[in-house]
């Protein structure tokens, strides 16, 4: 966890376990030349916080490590907003605010005083909502910037240790509420399982959790390579084919799309009903969305995006041609020629590429995405369609389906650029000019079909 000469920001939150962890830090500061500093999080959620934040503002002063205390506000979204919970929306505060105390001090890493009994209760939590191999990893002694030195001890050692050395510590009361999951699996069922079961039932559930992150970290390293194989970077996502995700485990498809989502800040350990919505996605059912941390996952058709909001749609915007239109928001160019019919013209098989009777198309076209009730008149097909059930039918996935340039000509849809060119203006024997439309970007690559 420490290799000597960081800085080290210790969380303290007053209780025994966070008072031993400072302890213990400072003990090894001088041997492993650490910067030792310390934070605070007053979440106001209890009358007695401002004195825990005073019992450890007095602590700190005592043994002379640099404290900072940082006050959070835990609200409610505003209607219609999602909740998942007090303990969740305090925790997503706390980290926020170890991560702007780290930042203050410069600190490399951030210290945490989880036990061995955090650990197996949080195995049993994960355990009873469903949670996969990943959830049932329980805490991780090692992720990202935090470390969690005392993850093998024992709570009752932790208390012993500070009574031995004379060291107070706070009680939060809010730790013996039934209202709280937590709290139950520790009141209750864990002494049940020590009692019960077995005496070392506590150190079972802590080597579970052992080999279930050992287990996920070697289908974490298989991931990697297949999200890098079948994966290809799109306008701030990665787009993966879902049947190639289906010919894989379960778990090991669920861990491609986070190894995908980790490439972009997202991914790690879900809850159980995040978990279950990646299966449903994975099985084709319904939702066909899931988030994975900061990341979204969403099926379309043949093709599973993970990503951040998808990119903004198409503007709207008149064209006058021959010429040239630039298409920023797709990272795209249009571009327009006349030219005098050859002799043993062929049409271009290029579906980047559409040629019209330059005779039968105003000088002034329109570009513009696609609208609601928007309607086709496909080259080569049968007769008139939905739009969007031509862009389903093509493969095309929901996120790109605003993105997919349409050129319109009196009202009409002569081209869905990049895919194929209505039945307007068709060039013929009679026809003398023909205008050539290319699209330059990376939407002008053809489709797969799933």
């Amino acid at each position: 966890m420490l290799r000597g000469g960081e800085v080290v920001l210790a969380s303290v939150s007053g209780g025994a376990d966070s008072v031993a962890l400072l302890d213990t830090l400072r003990a090894l500061a001088p041997a492993l030349d650490l910067t030792l500093h310390a934070v605070h999080v007053d979440h106001g959620l209890r009358p007695e916080s401002a004195t825990d934040a005073a019992f450890v503002t007095d602590l700190c002063r005592a043994w002379n490590i640099p404290l900072r205390v940082e006050r959070v506000e835990i609200a409610r979204p505003a209607a219609g907003g999602a909740w998942d919970g007090l303990e969740a929306a305090a925790r997503r505060a706390r980290y926020a605010a170890f991560r702007r105390a780290a930042t203050a001090f410069g600190a490399a890493c951030v210290a945490t005083g989880h036990t061995a009994d955090d650990q197996a209760e949080t195995v049993v939590m994960r355990l009873l909502d469903g949670a996969g191999p990943r959830g049932l990893g329980g805490i991780a002694p090692v992720r990202g910037p935090y470390i969690r030195p005392l993850l093998e001890t024992r709570r009752h050692v932790v208390e012993a240790h500070l009574l031995a050395r004379g060291i107070g510590w706070r009680e939060d009361a809010t730790n013996a509420d039934p209202r709280f999951t937590r709290n139950r699996i520790r009141h209750d069922v864990l002494p049940f399982l020590v009692a019960r079961w077995d005496p070392d039932a506590v150190e079972w559930l802590t080597r579970g959790a052992e080999r279930a992150r050992a287990a996920a970290a070697a289908l974490e390293t298989e991931a990697r390579a297949i999200a890098v194989a079948i994966g290809r970077a799109a306008s701030g996502a990665v787009v993966l084919p879902a049947r190639e995700l289906e010919r894989l485990p379960g778990e090991l498809a669920a861990e491609v799309l986070r190894a995908a989502a980790a490439g972009l800040g997202g991914g790690g350990a879900q809850r159980a009903a995040g978990e279950r919505a990646l299966r449903r996605l994975l099985d084709g059912g319904r939702p066909r969305a899931a988030r994975l941390g900061r990341v979204r996952c969403e099926r379309s058709g043949p093709w599973v995006r993970v990503g951040g909001v998808p990119p903004d749609d198409l503007r709207e915007r008149a064209w006058q041609v021959p010429g040239e239109m630039a298409l920023p928001e797709l990272g795209a160019r249009l571009s327009a020629r006349c030219c005098l019919r050859p002799v043993g013209w062929a049409p271009a098989r290029d579906p980047a590429r559409a040629e019209f009777d330059a005779d039968r198309v105003p000088a002034r076209l329109t570009v513009r995405a696609r609208r609601a009730g928007d309607r086709f008149l496909p080259w080569g097909g049968p007769g008139e369609r939905r739009l969007k059930t031509f862009l389903i039918d093509a493969g095309v996935p929901r996120w790109e389906r605003s993105r997919i340039p349409l050129l319109e000509a009196d009202g009409e849809i002569i081209w869905v650029a990049g895919l194929r060119r209505g039945r307007a203006a068709p060039v013929t024997e009679d026809t003398r000019r023909i205008l050539e439309v290319t699209l330059a970007s990376p939407l002008a690559v053809p489709i797969a079909r799933g």
